[in-house]
């Protein structure tokens, strides 16, 4: 098997389950766990979803969502060694310099195990009613990561301004910091999202594609990262793919670029509406058939 990290993605899980299920995940071998970002679920929504086919969301109303930045500070405290991704946080709807705070202070609490995976949201009533402009978001989005990369430079607490256009601050300090640079993917596979990868991300992370569909994405991401001067900065491609059931189809994706794949074991072994025993035997058998190959 190639040389990937594997995260346990458990979006939509009940929420009381998620620590026992990060436990195992980490019993298990597998290096992250990834959760979701989804603020409010708006009864009526004026844009088509882009990730199903039919532009309807595949979820319930009640579906579970919890917030992702309060759920990884609780499972950071029932383990140790396994990190949190954040697939993705909608950062425009979020003033920039709050959640630096968050983020700052949850990375020392989780023993810097924190990895923020942003974007930008599709959904227009997300942003009319908190209060945020749609129309600048991708802007907004530039700026919010810049805030937090002076924030969250790496070596604790430092002094920090920023003056831009959406965003504007003098000197101030924010502690707790954490000691290492805190790591910013960027979601999405628009050439907009592609191109902010590439200059801006420490990483990217692919919505749930075909396989046969991500080496070219991943072959555009890669000459953007060389047109930006960043061919050589360390960089994580993170992808979940549809349709892969076996080692060959995972490292294929390997030899794409891939270094990281995002999945639901119990999905992929079969168990769509999998309960929690499913879950947990799912975990266990995805490592033992692929991790520890």
């Amino acid at each position: 098997m190639s040389d990937l990290n594997w995260t346990l993605s458990v979006g939509m899980v009940p929420t009381g389950d998620l620590p026992e299920l990060a436990r195992a995940a980490e019993a298990e071998g597998w290096d992250a766990i990834s959760l979701p970002d989804s603020v409010f679920f708006p009864e009526q929504v004026s844009a088509d979803y882009p990730y199903s086919g039919d532009g309807k969301r595949m979820w319930a109303p009640d579906t579970d969502m919890p917030d992702p930045l309060v759920t990884i500070a609780a499972l950071a405290a029932v383990t140790e060694r396994i990190r949190f991704r954040v697939s993705v946080l909608k950062l425009p709807l979020r003033d920039p310099l709050l959640l630096a705070k968050q983020v700052s202070t949850l990375a020392v609490l989780t023993g810097e195990r924190l990895e923020l995976g942003v974007g930008l949201s599709w959904m227009p009533e997300e942003f009319r009613f908190t209060g945020t402009e749609m129309r600048t978001r991708g802007a907004r989005t530039d700026e919010a990561i810049a805030v937090l990369r002076a924030v969250c430079p790496g070596g604790g607490p430092q002094w920090a301004e920023f003056h831009g256009r959406h965003y504007d601050f003098d000197r101030l300090i924010i502690s707790p910091a954490p000691q290492q640079p805190l790591p910013i993917l960027v979601g999405g596979h628009t050439e907009p999202a592609l191109r902010r990868a590439a200059r801006l991300g420490d990483g990217w992370i692919s919505a749930n594609l075909p396989a046969a569909d991500l080496p070219p994405v991943i072959a555009r991401l890669t000459g953007l990262r060389e047109e930006a001067g960043r061919a050589d900065v360390p960089f994580s491609v993170c992808v979940s793919p549809v349709g892969v059931a076996d080692a060959a189809g995972f490292d294929d994706l390997a030899a794409a670029g891939a270094t990281d794949v995002w999945l639901n074991p119990w999905r992929m072994l079969g168990h769509a509406q999998a309960d929690r025993e499913a879950r947990l035997e799912s975990v266990a058998k995805f490592a033992a058939e692929f991790i520890h190959r």
